[in-house]
């Protein structure tokens, strides 16, 4: 007798970027689904920094050494919480939140100079741009693209029905 093959997580991509009042917003989401389906579902942060943001590229860059470092989510929600400060601050408040955080700030500076973590954000952005993603937050979840901006309303609804769809769809 085989033990049954345990169900692979829903995978939920959040396009989102760190100076966006709006995926500061989207965190409240995010907490009510992990809350909802815990190891079920899987959210994943993917890079979107918008040209009007101008802290918003290091940021993405910072939460990659983040990821390098352990702490992948504690400092995205960390930085989120403060995007205004963020937008006035820049970079200084990116090497704060790692501080804050037990992270080698040392390590987030020099990862922001020598940019080793571009290319992630880069080929984020692009398959972002190539499946339609003009703003911050989307949400991708089994292939369906649901775009937040400046109306969060009903989209956790819609995003449930989907993740329920999918986990139904497994058994």
């Amino acid at each position: 007798m085989s033990d049954p093959t345990p169900a692979v997580p829903v995978v939920l991509d959040l396009w989102c970027e760190l100076q966006c009042p709006d995926c500061h917003h989207a965190l409240t989401d995010v907490h009510a689904l992990r809350a909802r389906y815990g190891d079920r579902i899987e959210v994943r942060l993917r890079h979107f920094p918008l040209e009007k943001h101008k802290h918003a590229y290091a940021a993405a860059q910072a939460v990659e050494e983040a990821a390098a470092q352990g702490k992948n989510w504690p400092y995205i929600e960390a930085v989120l919480a403060r995007t205004a400060d963020l937008g006035r601050t820049g970079e200084p408040l990116l090497l704060e939140v790692a501080e804050e955080l037990g992270l080698d700030a040392e390590e987030f500076d020099t990862a922001l100079i020598d940019g080793r973590h571009m290319l992630i954000v880069d080929a984020d952005q692009a398959e972002g741009k190539a499946i339609g993603v003009t703003g911050t937050p989307t949400y991708v979840i089994g292939g369906e693209r649901l775009d937040g901006g400046r109306s969060q309303e009903g989209l956790r609804e819609r995003i449930e029905e989907i993740a329920d769809r999918l986990l139904a769809g497994q058994g």
